[in-house]
């Protein structure tokens, strides 16, 4: 009887799929309930409720009552995650067919009442702190000096929810605002002192970019030196943890210090070794230096290069600071960087920011009011990214004449009132006034001004430039073609690159590299430049991608990356030298280090300092290529047992597979480890640091898996073409991330219909790059705003009136 009704639900939903073009006419809601009842409602029902899901009470004929449930179930279907593995599925066209009518009843619900979210008063977070000073003043800060770590939600610490107002801030701010008017001024005399710590796994062997051809070691930082007078360069070789010198007597080697490129002084690494042991002095140069930004350069010359006693068994890594290791060499490195100054100081006259600040310099004491009138005008415009009223004004010439009264000169005055602009919650927040005539709970489009700095913000990290603000006030951003000039001239603008360091570094965790430390002894050819290369390379693989307005879609294959000498040979690629990182073609044996999955920053980051874990490399292509949160693991799960005892014992021969089939055995745990684990052993092709390898212990490694949809696969190749196949739920993926990252808040089952439509959109343009930007900048969710139906919490002041 079963059987007899199964096969005559099965012939009318063909005979409903033969009228269809999956996509185009997609099933209807009656449909629909039939084909749900068929394959889901077994398990996903009132009284199972698997996965915390029924579906027999849902009705398929009122999107709008039932959106969040009907988009958990598109995300699923979109993913091929349901039916779950093992279970009977409708075939590809009649699955097509089922997803596309959910999400064309939802959509359609949608179109009718759009739904759009406040995002509140936003905070900057310190990226954008840093930015904003950049752009207003031309002074290059490190916000970490000033402001403390920003809270992350969704993935991105731009998130307005998450940018809360603690005391710590408040007290920073309101530091910052106070060094930073004098640093821009050039009033900054105060004696300080700046350390610059080279990581402790950094190798010194090769040459560093930036630095002068013939040279190895050292680094080369930036740093704003506050005034014009002496400054002490010093600098400290590394020690191991018992305090000796590494390689302190060796004959030969010499070390230079740099200022802009040029030589300021050579050390005699011999007679450097005598001075450090006995603690007498510091290695140190002292000299005058204008305020402003500069290079500061060390390194040991390449003149000294002769083979090493363990040439034989030599690893790539060059020092270790808990002592002697067979294999490593240990010449000497450079660990700290000390800037001391100024002494003997003067205010700094030629700054670039003295110059963006100072229109105007006034002739004698009856010019100074109207000059300080013009100073504050441009830089309040700038800050509060708007026009400037009368009131903005008088309050700025409050602040200029206690500042003048008290400092006693014209410039004092101008100090204090950029102070209080840096100060002012208009430059620290980004408030959106809500207008008179909107009633509460109703949709409206924001104003110019505020689509400006959506804009802006999302793009460059930082407030609208002259260009931007000028069409903004004349009310001109709101026309489309308008707004897609702006836009794509924005894309191609250097500021840009803020897409690739926050977007890109949060999405696709480039950030956490740092904290990424594999046991030396396990990987003693791991060091920190090669973990800055992970890094690199990565970055500049998604910028050109932005840059070129590639398909987003060649993420997940492109045949090309960037790789400099020391990346190039962990990879096995031959013939490239130098520490410039250029294009490569990935061709031949080469191919598995196609897209995302054959990046070591990838790899790296989904590992534990002693081992793979196919588990974080399953669970990340699921989240960032597939868009599926699996869910947390049950209490009280046993470890998985680890390669060494406690006492160091030699290391079990258990491939990782192995241990994992051994691990997962418990059925509590299988369910979910079946969603990812295959796609982790799959990627077992690459060891901890992101080595290619077909071996484990001397025996091939078992690269065979099973996705969830039934689909076979054996190696990253072919995971790689299984995750083509579900490439246009990987444009979704990111279009969601963009648009969280856009909006500043996290996108949710209301936002998905918005998503889609880009997504659709960009298809038609090969699902360029810049397609999805623009889709999401055209979007309602983007260009919208609601009225809160409660008033909501002042935390700061609305802007006072809107420029017109």
């Amino acid at each position: 009887m079963r059987t007899t009704l199964c096969l005559a639900i099965t012939a009318a939903l063909r005979a409903v799929l033969a009228q269809a073009q999956p996509g185009r006419n997609p099933l209807s809601a009656a449909a629909q309930r039939t084909l749900i009842d068929q394959y889901c409602v077994g398990c996903h029902n009132q009284k199972a409720r698997v996965g915390g899901l029924a579906l027999d009470a849902v009705d398929f004929s009122r999107p709008t009552d039932n959106a969040e449930i009907l988009e958990k179930v598109i995300r699923k279907l979109r993913a091929g995650m349901m039916p779950p593995s093992g279970v009977k599925r409708p075939d590809p066209a009649m699955y097509e067919a089922l997803v596309s009518g959910i999400e064309n009843s939802v959509d359609q619900a949608a179109r009718a009442r759009p739904a759009v979210v406040r995002p509140g008063v936003h905070r900057v977070n310190r990226a954008e702190y840093a930015n904003s000073v950049r752009d207003l003043l031309g002074v290059e800060i490190d916000p970490a000096e000033f402001l403390p770590v920003d809270d992350a939600s969704s993935g991105f610490d731009n998130i307005a929810g998450s940018l809360t107002l603690s005391p710590a801030l408040v007290e920073g701010l309101l530091s910052a605002a106070g060094k930073i008017s004098r640093l821009a001024l050039g009033h900054e005399t105060d004696l300080a002192e700046k350390r610059f710590v080279i990581p402790g796994d950094r190798s010194q062997e090769i040459h560093v970019e930036g630095l002068p051809l013939g040279t190895r070691g050292g680094a080369l930082f930036q740093y704003y030196f506050p005034a014009d007078g002496e400054y002490v360069i010093s600098w400290f070789p590394v020690r191991d943890y018992n305090g000796v010198l590494f390689a302190g007597n060796r004959k030969g080697e010499k070390v230079e210090v740099l200022l802009d490129g040029v030589r300021i002084k050579l050390f005699e690494m011999d007679q450097v070794a005598r001075v450090v042991e006995s603690l007498k002095e510091k290695n140190q140069v002292r000299l005058p230096v204008k305020g402003g930004l500069h290079k500061v350069g060390i390194a040991f010359l390449a003149t000294t290069q002769v083979p090493n006693e363990d040439l034989n068994r030599h690893n790539l890594r060059s020092v270790i600071e808990s002592g002697p290791l067979e294999g490593f060499t240990f010449s000497p490195q450079v660990g700290q960087v000390v800037i001391t100054g100024p002494y003997n100081a003067l205010p700094a006259e030629d700054l670039a920011s003295r110059r963006n600040i100072m229109v105007c310099q006034p002739a004698g004491p009856a010019e100074e009011l109207p000059c300080a009138r013009k100073i504050l005008s441009v830089l309040a415009r700038k800050a509060y990214r708007r026009p400037v009223k009368d009131a903005d004004l008088e309050d700025l010439l409050s602040e200029y004449q206690s500042g003048r009264n008290q400092g006693g000169d014209f410039e004092s005055g101008i100090e204090r009132a950029l102070q209080s602009i840096l100060a002012d919650p208009e430059f620290v927040f980004r408030g959106e006034a809500v207008p008179a005539n909107v009633r509460p709970g109703e949709a409206y489009r924001i104003s110019d001004l505020e689509l400006a700095s959506r804009l802006s913000f999302f793009l460059w990290s930082s407030p609208p430039d002259a260009e931007l603000l000028r069409l903004a006030t004349e009310e001109k951003l709101k026309d489309p073609e308008v707004l897609e000039r702006q836009t794509r001239r924005m894309l191609a603008d250097d500021r840009a690159r803020a897409l690739v360091t926050n977007f890109g570094g949060q999405w696709l965790q480039l950030r956490n590299l740092a904290n990424s430390s594999p046991i030396a002894l396990d990987f003693p050819d791991f060091d920190d430049n090669l973990r800055e290369a992970f890094k690199r390379e990565t970055e500049m693989f998604l910028e050109n991608v932005i840059r070129m307005d590639r398909p987003v879609t060649e993420l997940l294959d492109a045949d090309y990356t960037f790789v400099n000498e020391r990346l190039a040979r962990h990879y096995g690629i031959p013939n490239i030298y130098g520490s410039q990182f250029r294009r490569v073609n990935l061709d031949g044996d080469l191919a598995v280090r196609r897209g995302l999955l054959g990046k070591g920053s990838i790899e790296l980051l989904t590992s534990l300092p002693d081992r793979t874990s196919p588990v974080q490399r399953g669970k990340w292509v699921l989240m960032n290529i597939l868009g599926i949160v699996p869910p947390d693991p049950p209490p009280n799960v046993p470890p998985l047992k680890e390669r060494r005892s406690a006492e160091g014992s030699t290391p079990m021969q258990m491939s990782m597979r192995q241990r994992m089939e051994e691990h997962r055995a418990n059925p509590v745990c299988a369910s979910c480890h079946k969603m990812f684990d295959p796609i982790g052993f799959s990627l077992e092709a690459f060891d901890a640091v992101g080595r290619f390898r077909n071996t484990e212990f001397n025996r091939p490694l078992d690269l065979s898996g099973q996705f969830v949809d039934g689909s076979r696969f054996t190696g990253p190749a072919e995971l790689r073409q299984l995750l083509l196949h579900y490439a246009p739920q990987f444009v979704r993926v990111v279009s969601e991330k963009l648009l969280t990252y856009a909006l500043g808040r996290p996108a949710d089952f209301y936002d998905m219909p918005s998503i889609r439509a880009i997504v659709h959109e960009a298809e038609r343009n090969n699902n360029r790059f810049s397609s999805l930007i623009l889709g999401i900048v055209r979007s309602e969710p983007f260009q919208m705003s609601v009225k809160p139906a409660e008033k909501l919490a002042q935390t700061t002041r609305q802007p006072r009136e809107r420029g017109n």
